[in-house]
């Protein structure tokens, strides 16, 4: 059976990209260290979790802290973006569990792999590299948060990766990730899928808050869900 899937867009961290949090531990250091706060690792994930970084942070302050304030989000993103260039350079990240296999798995289905991010374009491509993925080799596109005008809830990164693949039906396209915020990205792409992963930042009943079409615990067990959604539509086509 053909799949009626064609593009499957991937999150990175927590979902293909295994690091431990460095970014959320990092996010809270800096938070922590410029504001002289005391936020929990925990605090950070909830609120923060998928974002744009200083989208992030901002949300944080407001939601943790009931606090807005534009010149200190933007000091503790400096320095966040000093602490993560330096964490990266000494820590090992790895790909998620089963995620090279998916991918091939992906490529022999014909559907197309596309990571997208809430970092900017030199974080993302920075862990490329460590994981010596390539894109038109291990994936076929990469859309990080500094493409596009307005990053997640709204849609324009899974956008953008439809356009630039040539996809014009966002029913076949499916979106993973670790965050509700991913989620609801998907949703407002008009994703013909919108899967939560609880690999990452959120548990399986924060992830149900946003009502996915399906949580899974492992990346291969996105497979039967493309191929239940691909049967659903032949059967009502």
């Amino acid at each position: 059976m053909e799949s009626k899937i064609k593009m499957v867009v991937f999150d990175m961290a927590g979902t293909t990209v295994n690091e431990d949090n460095i970014v959320y531990k990092a996010l809270r250091n800096a938070i922590n260290s410029v504001g002289g706060f005391d936020l929990s690792l925990e605090e950070v994930l909830e609120h923060g979790a998928g974002k744009e970084k200083l989208e992030a942070i901002k949300t944080i302050l407001k939601n943790s802290l009931d606090l807005e304030n534009d010149q200190l989000a933007t000091e503790i993103f400096q320095l966040f973006l000093v602490q993560l260039k330096s964490a990266y350079e000494v820590e090992t990240i790895y790909p998620c569990t089963n995620a090279a296999a998916l991918f091939i798995k992906l490529k022999d289905m014909g559907i197309l792999r596309v990571l997208n991010t809430g970092y900017d374009r030199l974080t993302a491509e920075s862990l490329l590299k460590k994981l010596n993925w390539e894109v038109g080799k291990d994936i076929d596109l990469l859309i990080t948060a500094s493409d596009v005008e307005h990053n997640r809830p709204e849609p324009d990164m899974i956008q953008l990766a439809m356009a630039k693949m040539g996809i014009t039906d966002a029913s076949t396209v499916a979106k993973i990730g670790d965050s509700t915020i991913d989620i609801q990205e998907g949703q407002n792409a008009g994703c013909g899928l919108s899967i939560g992963i609880t690999t990452g930042a959120h548990t399986a009943v924060q992830l149900a808050t946003a009502n996915p079409d399906q949580v899974i615990s492992d990346l291969l067990d996105i497979l039967p869900v493309i191929e239940n959604y691909s049967k659903k539509s032949t059967a009502v086509s």
